[in-house]
């Protein structure tokens, strides 16, 4: 056997003789101590509104569905995941964070993790809309850069407004 095998042999061996050999089985056994239980702060944690938005917005795009893959019909340009992301906007994505002079990348299967999904999201929504209203962001998102201004895009908002109200 080699010095090596023989060395890890023996950090294996020695700590098991060792506890056979002391009496640490042999002690009286303890009185059970009775610990009161503390109760448990609950703490309330706020939600940012920006949040809210973010999950109506994945109720109305993909029902919560991870795995959802929307319009086939437009060949390798289908969205998917649970904000149904296109390849121009991971690529748009790409864009602001070369600007910003990052050095991460998304890739298309980033679509399909609901955390990158949000992440893109976020950083589209940051450098497109820091100071839209949740209606120019979500019919953005919808319609493109002139979304507020298609009429197609305005009931894809009240769906989103919707969710947000709880209905």
């Amino acid at each position: 056997m080699n010095k090596k095998k023989l060395f890890l042999l023996s950090l294996v061996v020695y700590p098991l003789l060792f506890a056979a050999t002391t009496n640490a089985g042999f002690r009286e056994p303890q009185t059970p101590i009775e610990i009161e239980p503390k109760p448990i702060e609950v703490v309330n944690v706020e939600i940012e509104p920006i949040d809210e938005l973010v999950n109506a917005m994945i109720q109305v795009e993909s029902r919560g569905n991870d795995s959802a893959i929307g319009d086939t019909h437009l060949g390798s340009q289908y969205a998917v995941g649970a904000l149904q992301i296109r390849p121009i906007m991971v690529k748009e994505v790409n864009r602001i964070l070369k600007l910003k002079g990052e050095k991460y990348r998304f890739k298309l299967k980033d679509r399909f993790s609901r955390d990158k999904s949000i992440q893109m999201f976020l950083i589209w929504k940051e450098f497109h809309h820091k100071d839209s209203d949740f209606e120019a962001i979500a019919r953005s998102w919808n319609g493109g850069p002139n979304g507020p201004k298609k009429s197609r895009t305005y009931n894809y908002w009240k769906k989103v407004e919707n969710q947000l109200a709880g209905l």
